[in-house]
């Protein structure tokens, strides 16, 4: 997750909410990144821990937020990426960040 926080910290220029998202991602001010950060933050966190459950409600709470059918296949591509790698990682017993 340190890794996660460093590219955010690459992106804003706000410290404080950096160590807010690590501290408790859901309880941090998500807006100052933008008006749909949280609508993508929580529809990622559904589509990691409970895929089947998304619907065209979820999509229609996306698009409702502002996000474009390519920002829907973006964060789509993205979420569905790190699962593939992070159970690559997970089955082959690699620690992804061994320096931190």
């Amino acid at each position: 997750m340190r890794a996660h926080a460093d590219d955010l910290r690459d992106e804003v220029d706000d410290q404080e909410l950096v160590a807010a998202v690590e501290r408790a991602w859901r309880r941090a001010p998500l807006e100052r990144i933008s008006a749909r950060a949280r609508v993508l933050c929580e529809h990622a966190a559904r589509l990691t821990t409970r895929p089947h459950e998304i619907g065209a409600g979820d999509i229609a709470a996306l698009r409702a937020a502002g996000c474009d059918d390519a920002t829907i296949t973006d964060v789509t591509n993205v979420v569905a990426l790190f699962s593939y790698y992070n159970r690559i990682a997970d089955g082959l017993g690699v620690d992804p960040e061994p320096d931190w």
